[in-house]
């Protein structure tokens, strides 16, 4: 998405230092509106049906977010920007399938800890995890590289991605940030309206896993 195409009509949540914040980061070859929108776009024209979906499941289930829109963020150090302003600490998504491609998991983890698949593979019984392709994504999902989110988890209808969810996450992450099932918008949802609403709403359980912090 452009940033032409992005909804600045929207009504602002809040914006502090958006000024400064918007001088720092307009050398930057990418776009990230700084205001902190509260809810959907006013005007969702030029945006994915999957996206305005997930925006229709969220209000239907009366689960309240804040919102920022920005292009593809092409690198880690610009992720770390857009959770600064979301205020949160970003969380790892991973789409995750066995060796023989038969069992497929979304992992969602703090990202401050490293990834390591014999730590999770003792803890699920599923040996020799490695990255799903993004045609598993596709087809589970509707989701593409770059735009893995637990909110994907509304698409699939069959159950074929188990979710897994480490401790911190729940003990340590009010919030949780994660795309509408498209890069070019990141949100701000508590994690208790994840778990407690929206997880059931989509008939999903979690796997809860402990994995080890770097030493």
């Amino acid at each position: 998405m452009e940033p032409s195409q992005l909804s600045a009509s929207s009504a602002p949540a809040s914006a502090p230092d958006a000024s400064a914040t918007q001088d720092s980061l307009a050398a930057q070859d990418y776009y990230i509106d700084p205001t902190l929108y509260e809810g959907r776009p006013s005007d969702c024209s030029g945006r994915f049906n999957k996206e305005i979906r997930t925006y229709d499941l969220l209000d239907q289930l009366q689960i309240p977010y804040k919102r920022l829109d920005h292009d593809a963020m092409p690198t880690i150090e610009a992720c770390h920007q857009v959770d600064k302003l979301l205020g949160i600490e970003i969380c790892k998504n991973l789409f995750l399938t066995n060796a023989q491609k038969t069992k497929f998991y979304l992992l969602l983890m703090p990202g401050t800890k490293k990834f390591k698949t014999k730590d999770l593979s003792k803890q699920i019984g599923s040996a020799r995890l490695s990255f799903a392709g993004p045609e598993y994504m596709e087809r589970f999902l509707d989701i593409t590289p770059g735009s893995v989110s637990i909110l994907g988890l509304m698409n699939d209808k069959e159950n074929q991605v188990q979710l897994i969810i480490d401790k911190d996450v729940i003990e340590g992450h009010p919030y949780i940030g994660c795309h509408p099932c498209i890069n070019t918008s990141s949100l701000r949802i508590k994690t208790s309206d994840i778990l407690e609403h929206f997880l059931p709403a989509v008939q999903h359980s979690y796997l809860l896993v402990d994995l080890p912090s770097e030493e």
